[in-house]
């Protein structure tokens, strides 16, 4: 099969796994994601995969807490939810491995670069925990830094909506939806795709970004096979 992308990092926010419920992990949609990330897996291509903590905590939710504190309990979430998607995955007969930015040996591998490279030319999917370690970065930015680090060729960045739109589509009928967008435009718009530290940072290392539905997950098989689905940001369009 002629593949439009060998390595991929997908980022899947927690409230995504959340489901309606809007807190927790919903088993039905854990499945579903497992079953649709093995069909890309079995397909030959290599994944990376950063999970938000969202649907068990979020820091900027509790303005009286210590930002480094309530950073690093989101930090926590991210744990808990990659350690569900290598357990769902692994069920399903996926290969996975867990690597943690913070050093917590009896739960996961801690992330070293050249490890998780080897991990994922073995055709084991790699799922990155804990951010990027620290403080003051989002989940989304961690996607983008480790999507960098192991060479990825796009991010699939799994959202509760199917695209970007000028505005909120639940809140604004007339909402336009764009099918490309560049980085630039993203920020100038203040769209709200990723947070800006997050945004720039793909900008400046180039690494095209595809915005798709979480509610559909058989999206990620379509933009393998290089349909139009989706809303793809990239430095030029």
């Amino acid at each position: 099969m002629d593949l439009k992308y060998k390595r991929i990092m997908l980022k899947v926010s927690g409230e995504a796994l959340a489901g309606e419920t809007g807190f927790g992990i919903d088993q039905k949609i854990l499945a579903e994601i497992s079953e649709k990330i093995k069909a890309a897996w079995e397909i030959g291509i290599e994944i990376g995969i950063v999970v938000g903590g969202g649907n068990f905590w979020r820091g900027r939710s509790n303005p009286g807490m210590d930002r480094t504190t309530a950073d690093h309990m989101g930090m926590l979430a991210t744990v808990m939810n990659s350690l569900a998607l290598q357990g769902a995955l692994e069920s399903i007969g996926v290969p996975t491995r867990v690597q943690s930015a913070l050093d917590m040996p009896r739960v996961a591998e801690s992330y070293i670069r050249r490890r998780a490279i080897r991990h994922l030319e073995k055709k084991r999917i790699v799922i990155f925990a804990c951010g990027t370690g620290n403080p003051f970065f989002s989940t989304d930015t961690a996607a983008v830094l480790r999507a960098a680090e192991i060479e990825a060729d796009i991010i699939l960045l799994a959202k509760n909506v199917d695209a970007i739109y000028d505005s909120d589509p639940k809140m604004n009928q007339n909402a336009v939806r764009f099918d490309k967008i560049s980085f630039m435009e993203v920020l100038h718009r203040q769209l709200g795709v990723m947070d800006s530290t997050a945004t720039s940072l793909c900008m400046d290392n180039n690494i095209p970004l595809l915005v798709f539905s979480i509610k559909q997950p058989e999206n990620i098989i379509k933009v393998l096979n290089g349909e139009n689905v989706g809303t793809l940001v990239a430095r030029e369009v």
